[in-house]
């Protein structure tokens, strides 16, 4: 099952830490099969406030997710994202195409 690593971050500072973070992300992704399928982005607000940045990486399933938190290589530049911007991060499997809203009664 598809797992996402998420991330809500808020107040980033735009320094060099962070760009050697985004400029080092892609290639500790590439192993685990992660890429990004959000990042940023123009948001348009239909409901309620969120503010801050909304990230989430896919990878193939939360072996592959948690293998890349774990890793090394992400291990060594977490803290350029830490001490730069706020935010909560976490995994979170997805659903197949099949699921319906009412799967989640019988869980």
């Amino acid at each position: 099952m598809t797992c996402y690593a998420v991330g809500h971050l808020r107040n980033v500072e735009m320094g060099p830490e962070i760009v050697a973070y985004l400029e080092a992300i892609d290639a500790t992704l590439a192993p685990f099969e992660g890429h990004f399928i959000i990042h940023g982005g123009q948001k348009l607000m239909l409901e309620g406030a969120f503010a801050g940045d909304l990230i989430v990486i896919a990878f193939p399933d939360m072996a592959q997710a948690r293998a890349w938190y774990a890793s090394p290589a992400y291990q060594d530049i977490q803290a350029l994202r830490t001490r730069n911007a706020e935010g909560d991060v976490f995994l979170i499997e997805g659903v197949d195409a099949e699921h319906r809203a009412t799967d989640i009664l019988s869980a």
